[in-house]
């Protein structure tokens, strides 16, 4: 069972890897709308800022947050626990 769990979560780690990347690519190509608009000026402009705001950010968000309870979950399957020192850490960063 731990051995599916583990084949399992490095499926979905890839698959969330992927994904995290596509998000971050599509909200840094929202500066190049905003600056196309800037350029364009005018109603155009108000138009392209408009849909960016209204109908592309929310998406971004929202596949973001469903990322991130994903990568949440191939953590648990994989049995990692994040944000938590490990006995080499606390080691490490005793007094010195």
């Amino acid at each position: 069972m731990k051995e599916t769990c583990k084949k399992i979560s490095e499926v979905c780690k890839i698959i969330f890897g992927y994904g995290i990347m596509i998000v971050l690519f599509a909200g840094g190509l929202t500066f190049f709308g905003y600056l196309l608009a800037l350029l364009i000026g005018g109603e155009k402009a108000t138009a392209i800022c408009t849909w960016i705001y209204k109908s592309f950010i929310p998406v971004i968000i929202y596949a973001s947050t469903v990322l991130i309870l994903f990568g949440l979950a191939t953590m648990y399957l994989a049995g990692e626990k994040a944000l938590t020192p490990g006995i080499k850490n606390s080691k490490d960063e005793g007094e010195k």
